[in-house]
């Protein structure tokens, strides 16, 4: 409870909003960047985003930011028509990635944590649903593949949020110590 509490507190700093605004803008031009593996299958990289702004910013602004910049990179780059459940599912794993990773010491162990429950919860679960909702396909012909690309990718993406969170992290220690 603490947490979601600290976070709505986040919203009403500018810092926050101003961050939120610029990591919006680094999400929108990720999202430029997903490769479609196949019908059912897609890979990007604006997790990050998405993840980085539960991390600052704890689940409420997590979420909050998450479900706008799905709505924006649809807007932006539209790759098919807009689902609300894709937004829904948007926001629960910036809710996740707040709950997990903020306020608590950056580890691999935790980012892998917090990508993993995202991975299973939201994009195997959550989102094969939606998928069988949009397009009448039975639930357990989309899962296989699905669980393939999300174990590949879970590991991939707690790696990269890691190592980009760890070097931010670095660099501005530089910059304001």
């Amino acid at each position: 409870m603490e947490k979601i509490l600290n976070s709505a507190k986040e919203l009403k700093k500018l810092r926050t909003i101003v961050t939120l605004g610029m990591l919006g803008a680094v999400a929108a031009i990720l999202g430029i960047f997903t490769v479609q593996a196949g019908e059912n299958l897609k890979i990007g990289f604006s997790f990050i985003a998405n993840e980085m702004a539960g991390f600052l910013f704890g689940p409420v602004c997590g979420g909050l930011f998450s479900g706008v910049a799905d709505i924006v990179k649809m807007i932006v780059n539209p790759t098919g028509g807009f689902f609300p459940g894709f937004t829904i599912s948007s926001i629960l794993g910036g809710i996740i990635f707040g709950f997990v990773l903020y306020k608590e010491p950056l580890s691999f162990k935790r980012v892998l944590l917090a990508n993993f429950l995202v991975a299973f919860l939201v994009n195997i679960i959550l989102n094969t649903y939606w998928l069988t909702i949009l397009y009448g396909n039975s639930f357990l012909v989309l899962l296989p593949p699905r669980i393939l690309k999300n174990i590949i990718q879970f590991p991939i993406d707690a790696t990269i949020f890691y190592v980009v969170s760890k070097s931010l992290s670095l660099a501005s220690k530089r910059i304001f110590n």
